[in-house]
């Protein structure tokens, strides 16, 4: 792979990244969740946003999908919180346009 190309898993990768992250209410979790020290329950996110909670659950998905978010169950809620493998390694769009060193938040061992 030349320093300025990336290969089509990867691109992929990014644009799944950006499109989760193409939503304002989106942002406005990651927002909220970011620096927190324990994972948030959905009840919490939907009384900060003021938004029901099937549009908050949805937007929560996505997120997870795109492993921005962790989420764990916690008796009868599910409580989320930032990745910060993928906060770290999420590359900037400058990056990409540069040719930085290519990054993955994909768990070791997973394809």
């Amino acid at each position: 792979m030349s320093e300025t190309s990336l290969d089509q898993e990867t691109a992929e990768e990014y644009a799944g990244w950006f499109r989760a992250l193409a939503d304002p209410t989106r942002i406005r979790i990651m927002r909220f969740l970011n620096g927190r020290t324990e994972p948030v329950p959905v009840g919490e996110i939907v009384a900060h946003l003021g938004l029901n909670q099937s549009t908050v659950s949805h937007h929560l998905k996505i997120l997870h999908t795109a492993r921005f978010l962790t989420r764990r169950r916690a008796g009868a809620s599910i409580r989320y919180a930032v990745n910060p493998r993928c906060v770290t390694e999420f590359p900037s769009a400058a990056d990409i346009l540069l040719g930085a060193p290519v990054r993955s938040c994909r768990e070791p061992g997973s394809s």
